[in-house]
């Protein structure tokens, strides 16, 4: 039972980082925001997520690991409940970031708890065995559950499915777990509030990039601040002894260019799996059901990559699996960047994600044994939680970076192809509404998902809409792919660690 609440925790957790996906156009559809606009229903929970792990890790050691896994896991569901019931844009976003700071709370404690629970040998072995199993399975688990209450029920149900969950979890930890011992120690508040707050105004000055420019006031403020905060979070860490990431982490440069890796890694998959959740339903046409079935294929293969490189980690050496895995994830990003309004599933888009996917499975063991490799095992916790946060956080900076090459691109697409619908008007073989309509569209970025979906009715005015999404979506990917190749330039420079020096990861270290 111990097992079961532990475990089912961490799939809630899991599990919305891919379950709310799937619904992000009809999300789009109901609020009328374009999809530059919807990426911050994605960008809220992970820097919220990401930005406090630490914090919400230290703070299951100091206030006791029960009561802070309780708390996460009820901040958790009434964020989800919240959301679900947004009737504006800006609610929805609050139950987002209210979700965000309970899974950073819920899912460091949830670890930790099974290294309190659990006897040191066979038994917490299978008890790690569990959780990552879990973990692993959620993300497509995620896909699939967004398609059918997406398809069958409202978006509103990819968050309101986590609060019986949340409620059942609450008042299971509450009967079977037991607290733990309470040491002693200091919160990096200040460090907290900078990290977050720096991250949110970098994220936001490429978000608002996209749509007013790159030298309009607010951007160029919005990135300033970022600059200065960020500065100031690393100078506070620097001096502080109850540091939240105490700069000593980074002095071995294998671990530092693990956490680059992963940082890179998390910014090209978010921003792939954003894309393509767009592409298959508005170009593709595919309903919220078959777009989860479509990504399905790619978390299975995520989970055989894993597992094959824990078996060649030993013979094969972590450096030469992590350049092998980015080669392959170059390479299908290279070749989703090739796509077009043309481009079919089963041809062009499943093989690439194929290839992408099993490379992005071949990363994660050896970055993690990287990670913490000669972590003394007082540290091998947050050595491994600072991977989290670097995938987190970098999904969303990743995610607004590539949203403004995505709006930057469409729009001078959608440019072009209002010019051709205007030769078309002025032959007289389209009435001027449809390009009215459309040139309305491209200056929204690809405009709202409602429109995009159902009012371009005319086949041509749609088909042009389509080359627009289109050709955003590829330069997306080829941004993707390039931040893919900067990794492989990291690991070769900063990552020598070969089989000889592989080690067990200390307990309490899982690998996501």
């Amino acid at each position: 039972m111990t097992l079961l609440i532990i475990a089912g925790a961490q799939l809630m957790i899991v599990l919305d980082g891919t379950i709310v996906n799937i619904a992000l156009p009809k999300m789009g559809d109901y609020f009328g925001k374009n999809q530059t606009d919807m990426t911050w229903a994605i960008n809220a929970y992970t820097l919220a997520f990401g930005g406090l792990l630490l914090l919400g890790g230290k703070a299951g050691d100091i206030l006791g690991r029960r009561r802070m896994f309780m708390v996460g896991l009820a901040l958790f569901t009434i964020g989800s409940f919240l959301g679900g019931l947004a009737h504006n844009f800006q609610f929805l976003i609050f139950g987002r970031i209210i979700q965000g700071i309970g899974g950073a709370i819920a899912s460091p404690t949830a670890l930790s708890l099974i290294t309190t629970e659990f006897d040191e040998g066979p038994e917490r072995t299978r008890a790690f065995a569990v959780f990552s199993a879990v973990a692993g399975a959620g993300a497509a688990l995620g896909l699939l559950l967004g398609g059918v209450l997406t398809e069958y029920l409202t978006w509103r149900w990819v968050l309101f499915v986590n609060v019986p969950i949340g409620v059942v979890l609450v008042v299971g930890a509450y009967m079977f777990l037991h607290e733990s011992e309470r040491l002693s120690g200091k919160f990096d508040w200040f460090g907290g509030l900078l990290s977050t707050v720096g991250m949110a105004s970098l994220v936001y000055g490429f978000i608002h990039a996209a749509s007013k420019g790159w030298s309009n006031g607010i951007t160029v403020s919005a990135f300033v601040l970022a600059v200065v905060l960020l500065a100031a979070f690393a100078a506070l860490e620097g001096k502080l002894s109850y540091a939240m990431m105490p700069l000593r982490t980074f002095r071995d440069k294998n671990r530092s260019g693990a956490y680059i890796v992963m940082l890179i890694i998390g910014a090209a998959m978010f921003g792939m799996f954003f894309f393509v959740t767009y592409f298959v339903q508005l170009v593709l046409g595919y309903s919220s059901l078959k777009s989860g079935m479509a990504f399905l294929p790619v978390a299975f293969m995520i989970g055989i990559a894993a597992q094959l490189s824990a078996t060649l980690l030993p013979r094969v050496g972590p450096r030469n699996l992590i350049i092998f895995g980015s080669v392959l994830m170059t390479g299908g990003l290279f070749w989703l960047s090739t796509t077009s309004a043309d481009s079919s599933y089963a041809g062009h888009l499943l093989p690439s994600l194929l290839i992408m996917s099993f490379g992005i499975g071949s990363i994660f063991v050896p970055l993690t044994t990287v990670a913490v490799a000669g972590v003394e095992p007082h540290e091998a916790g947050l050595a491994s939680a600072l991977l989290n946060v670097g995938q987190q956080v970098g999904g969303s900076i990743g995610l607004s970076v590539l949203t403004t090459v995505f709006a930057t691109t469409s729009t001078s697409e959608g440019k072009h192809q209002g010019k051709l619908l205007g030769a078309l008007v002025q032959s007289g073989k389209e009435p001027p509404t449809v390009l009215q309509h459309f040139l309305q569209l491209s200056q929204q970025a690809t405009g709202s998902v409602k429109a995009s979906a159902g009012a371009l009715t005319d086949p041509t005015a749609n088909r042009a809409f389509h080359e627009v999404l289109a050709h955003g979506s590829s330069r997306g990917f080829l941004t993707a792919a390039i931040f893919a190749l900067v990794a492989i330039i990291v690991t070769m420079t900063m990552i020598t660690t070969g089989k000889d020096e592989v080690v067990d990861a200390p307990a309490g270290v899982a690998v996501h």
